[in-house]
């Protein structure tokens, strides 16, 4: 991964939050295994006493909040608690879907290995859907999830039948431009590479009150790969 500077990942700062539009493949905290960088990590380079308010998973982009100070971590931590952070992702999903803020309510458990699933007896799971954009074979989907749960976008798209683009493990194929593209050659030798190299989820938008009570709405521009994704399928509509 080529080298990131933190300061231009900032979308938003004040004395109190940062917010910022986080790169794909790398993760919010420590990862239990190896020392490699994260998101955490580069926060506190740049401020000492900075914590993460949530996590996104490390494939997923977008827009992270992160306190810079106990005050703030607490403040922030129970509105994602009490439900009264708004949040707001785009994925893209296999197969042409027609969502009008549909609801999905399916309780969700995590299990041993690092993934979650469906289940009667898990935690309760609410995620609305709308369809953006529906192109011939996948369709840009907003979610808007109201829990927080592990994996609960992924595995309620999942669900509906619309499998997150390159989501593995959640039912989502890969992506080749071949499947669109009637007379896409490949070089000799070589091997046709996945169009996206991660599941193609990102947090588009975010939506929380500051410490004097003012709300705050941060939004996140695609990075290249996503946006390459749509930009190449709504040619394909």
């Amino acid at each position: 991964m080529k080298h990131i500077d933190f300061q231009d990942l900032i979308l938003f700062e004040d004395e109190d939050y940062i917010v910022i539009n986080k790169p794909p493949f790398l993760a919010t905290l420590d990862e239990r295994f190896g020392g490699a960088n994260n998101i955490l990590r580069m926060a506190r380079e740049y401020a000492d006493d900075v914590q993460a308010c949530h996590r996104l998973d490390k494939e997923t982009s977008g827009a992270l909040a992160l306190a810079k100070n106990p005050a703030a971590y607490r403040h922030l931590s129970m509105q994602f608690e009490n439900r009264e952070v708004n949040k707001l992702y785009h994925a893209v999903a296999w197969g042409a879907h027609h969502f009008d803020n549909l609801l999905v309510d399916r309780k969700i458990e995590t299990t041993s290995k690092g993934k979650a699933r469906l289940a009667f007896k898990g935690k309760p799971a609410e995620t609305y859907f709308t369809t953006l954009e529906a192109f011939a074979r996948h369709t840009l989907v907003q979610c808007v999830p109201v829990t927080g749960r592990m994996h609960q976008i992924r595995l309620h798209l999942m669900f509906l039948q619309a499998p997150i683009v390159a989501d593995r493990l959640y039912g989502g194929e890969e992506f080749y431009l071949s499947s669109l593209k009637r007379k896409f050659n490949v070089k000799e030798g070589e091997e046709e590479q996945p169009f996206i190299k991660r599941f193609a989820l990102h947090a588009r938008q975010l939506t929380f009150a500051k410490m004097d009570g003012e709300p705050v709405t941060i939004e996140a521009s695609y990075p290249k790969d996503f946006r390459v994704l749509v930009d190449t399928l709504r040619q394909y509509q």
